[in-house]
């Protein structure tokens, strides 16, 4: 089995979502669902860097920035006045890059989602995405005052020419330049962002990069494996990097270690005590309002989105069509969970976790034993099974790319593969 087939950051993933017909109105949709989390979706950056298959679109004008932040607050009201509470207990804005936005424009957001949703960002754990260029001191005070707890960076190499060659353009004093500024802001958790597997990287530059990180001990670190992908700047390219990246994850998983952060699954390592459960947020959790033309909303029952699209000329068409929208009381594109998609969901998200599947937790909330529903005999030697838990061993997690796309349903599998990318 190759170990990195996908990265499994939510399940169904969007590209297995479809028109929803009829549309259900979202007064239906959250009807006796708890919405836990809100995600708000800031689709502008200043670069796409060439590993980015995000929906982003690089270099919009003022007025369209201040256009989109128009048709946010729409929607955000119609929103509002579908859901039966929003009791919150996290937020994240994402993008994108939202310190895209200016600081008057950050300060917009903060006031139009706080007085459209009713959500009161200092009094529950925020997370916010920047870079490298737009981690300014004007941006991070607004932040700051409005009760950011936690700040991720994509730095993804601190060596020039790593990130030259993943089209990513910056020098490392502006990364240093940026990260002394979050710091200086006293923001509580920082998060760096690292990339492996990039064009020419060895075992000796991939920790170099983990030192320079490590300067500033941050409460936690994302290590992601370069992926090549469709329609992104080095999926044109396109190569494969099995054992180098292997080779590159197991060093810079083992540095982390001896440095004292604790692994929370293939990607995440955190440090003790430094972000708590509650601060660390979980994008892809049910009862997740999204707002925003790239985000997505969960209920236990529906997933729903707008249109995706990778390539620019589609992404900026979808953005345009996003602001000219009036109406938002209702499900455009989406997946509807059966009982057996659920199950199969609470499998994915919670065994690619280190801490692995609690078989209480899923007999309380499906009646049956996890392996029962799901043998996982062609995973066995990747498993630790006891009473109480399921959980990957240590190499198990280094297979979280395998083993995650390994248990996707058929269905959800075909729906993907019959996904045109645009």
């Amino acid at each position: 089995m190759r170990p990195y087939e996908g990265y499994v950051y939510a399940y169904p993933h969007k590209t297995a979502y479809r028109p929803l017909d009829p549309r259900p109105s979202l007064k239906e949709v959250w009807a006796g669902e708890r919405p836990g989390s809100l995600y708000v979706h800031i689709p502008f950056c200043e670069m796409r860097c060439g590993f980015c298959n995000l929906f982003t679109r690089t270099g919009a004008p003022e007025a369209l920035v201040t256009a989109y932040l128009d048709t946010l607050e729409r929607q955000a009201v119609q929103v509002r006045d579908a859901l039966e509470e929003t009791g919150f207990a996290t937020a994240a804005f994402g993008g994108g890059t939202p310190t895209y936005l200016s600081a008057g424009e950050l300060a917009r957001l903060f006031d139009l989602t706080e007085r459209a949703m009713g959500v009161a960002f200092d009094r529950i754990p925020l997370s916010v995405e920047t870079s490298p260029a737009t981690a300014t001191p004007d941006r991070l005070a607004v932040l700051v005052e409005r009760g950011t707890t936690r700040v991720s960076i994509g730095v993804q190499s601190f060596i020039d020419a790593e990130a030259r060659a993943a089209v990513r353009p910056q020098k490392r004093a502006e990364v240093a330049a940026a990260l002394d500024t979050i710091r200086a802001a006293g923001v509580p958790v920082l998060n760096i962002d690292l990339i492996y597997g990039i064009d020419g990287q060895t075992v000796d530059s991939w920790l170099s990069s983990i030192e320079a990180a490590l300067a500033w001990h941050p409460e936690e670190l994302y290590l992601y494996p370069l992926y090549v992908r469709p329609l992104t700047g080095l999926g044109k390219q396109g190569r494969a990097w099995d054992d180098q990246r292997l080779e590159l994850y197991r060093a810079g998983r083992d540095r982390l270690a001896a440095a004292g952060y604790e692994q929370v699954s293939m990607r995440m390592f955190r440090l003790p005590g430094g972000a708590g459960p509650a601060t660390g947020y979980c994008c892809q959790t049910d009862g997740m309002v999204g707002l925003g033309c790239g985000a997505r909303s969960y209920t236990s029952g529906l997933h729903y989105s707008f249109e995706y699209a990778v390539e620019a000329r589609n992404v900026r068409s979808i953005i345009d069509d996003y602001v000219g929208r009036t109406e938002f009381g209702v499900a455009n594109v989406g997946f509807e969970l059966s009982l057996e998609e659920r199950a199969r969901r609470h499998l994915i998200q919670s065994l690619l976790q280190a801490e692995g599947l609690s078989r209480e937790l899923y007999l309380g909330r499906f009646g049956t034993d996890v392996l029962d529903d799901f043998p996982m005999d062609h995973f066995a030697d990747w498993l630790r099974v006891d009473p109480g838990t399921v959980r990957l061993t240590a190499e198990g997690l280094a297979y979280s790319d395998a083993i995650g796309p390994a248990l996707f349903s058929p269905r959800v599998r075909r729906l993907m593969n019959e996904y045109a990318p645009c």
